[in-house]
Order: structure tokens, then sequence, then C-alpha cells
């Protein structure tokens, strides 16, 4: 339960100050700007990853908790709930902005600028580079490391400067559905749901083209269990050489 909450409190600041970063910006007529707002995702991201990583390993995002199932590095038993907490913490965000801008229409849906197509497909690598990333940064379902905070946060600022103004840069099914469900804007959500999925899938792909053999695999997502079955196999051996 402590995990869930973890990715549903996680998910809501991801997605409170995010689109809410676009719904000031959109009310004040730019005080925010563009690089104002890809820096807000990232910060967010990274501030959460420390927070929580270590509770539930900070997925915060629906396509990366299916993306650690691909990798055969998180079962889908575990894998349901973590989506439902995040997709309840990006409704709550919305929800709370709602109430606090009313006259916003959009609250910060994404939509693709070009055609859908167009959008389909960088979502689709921008995901896919997102979940690559994760994936070298983390042990098991879980982020590595000091650094790991700073890459995966680094990688969603920099995705949501250069691709937000044609795609929206969402890479993530709650960040889209949130705001699309309260704001009762659905034209455009099949795009920000299928091609995050879609890329996460394609991200593992790629991890197993360059990793070595098990990197994606139950055995390689339990490090702590491995350790401790070669630490009593090597007890067992040197007691039958004592022996």
């Amino acid at each position: 339960m402590k995990k869930l909450a973890a990715e549903f409190i996680g998910t809501f600041a991801l997605v409170f100050a995010g689109t809410g970063a676009i719904v000031i910006d959109e009310t004040t007529g730019g005080a925010v700007t563009h690089v104002g707002v890809a820096l807000t995702f990232g910060l967010i991201v990274l501030a959460m990853i420390y927070t929580v990583g270590d509770i539930s390993g900070a997925h915060l995002n629906p396509a990366v908790s299916l993306g650690f199932f691909a990798a055969r590095r998180f079962p889908l038993r575990r894998a349901v709930p973590y989506i439902g907490g995040q997709c309840g913490g990006a409704f709550a965000a919305s929800g709370a902005l709602r109430l606090l801008f009313p006259q916003n229409e959009m609250l910060g849906t994404t939509v693709p600028a070009g055609s859908a197509i167009q959008s389909f497909v960088l979502e689709l690598i921008l995901t896919a580079t997102l979940m690559f990333v994760i994936l070298g940064v983390s042990t098991g379902a879980a982020e590595k490391g000091i650094t790991a905070g700073i890459v995966v946060g680094a990688v969603i600022g920099l995705e949501a400067m250069f691709a937000g103004p044609i795609c929206g840069a969402s890479m993530n099914p709650a960040r889209s559905l949130g705001p699309a469900v309260v704001s009762t804007h659905f034209q455009h959500v099949w795009i920000y749901l299928l091609a995050p999925v879609t890329g996460a899938c394609i991200g593992v792909l790629g991890c197993r083209c360059v990793r070595e053999t098990g990197c994606c695999s139950w055995r390689g997502s339990h490090p702590t269990e491995d350790a401790r079955a070669s630490a009593t196999s090597t007890l067992k051996a040197e007691r039958l050489s004592q022996s």
C-alpha cells in the first residue's frame, strides 16, 4: 500500500507541477515560457525520484511500469496496481487545477501541433529513448546510484524542450489522460496512450541489443536474492572444503 501511495503522490506532483506550469503560462500570457515548462517537468521528476524512489521505484508513468514488465523486471500483478495509482494521482492533480483555474479550458491537455501521425511517431521515439535511459540507470524496477534521478530528469526536460512545441512531449499516458478526462478533450488522447506504451516496449528491445544477456530477466531483477544465493553457495563450499 505504501508503494501505491508513493506512486499516487509522485504522479500527482508531476501532473500538478507540469501541467500547472502550462496553465499558469497561459494564464499569465507567457510568464513561465516553454523552456520553463520543460524544466518544470524535468525537475519535478528528479525531485520525486529522490523522494519516493526508495519506496516504489518512482515509475510515475504507466508506460514505464509496462516497460519494466516487458523487460521482465516487474511482475504484471504489481504493474496493474501501480498504473491505477498513477492514473489516480493524475486525475486528482487535474481536478485540483480545475478548482484553481476554472477559466482554463484545456488544463494542459496534450494536443498535436501538426498531424496525428507526426506526433505519434515523435511520442514513440521520445518514450523509447526515455525507457532506454531508465533501464540503463536502474536495477530491477528501481533507480540505482545517486545520479539516476539527475539523468532521468534531464532526459525528460531535454525531450520536452525540443519536442514539446510539436507533440507536447508527454511520454506518459497518465499525464495526458488526467487533463483530457477532467477537461473532456478526448480527440487526440489515443496518441498519448498508445505511442508511449509502444515506445517503452521498443526501448526495452534497444536495451536488450546493447546489454548483457540476462539484463532484462526475472533473475536479473532481484540482485539482492542473487547475492544471497551466491553467498550461501560460497559458505557451503567453504564448509565442504573444511570437512
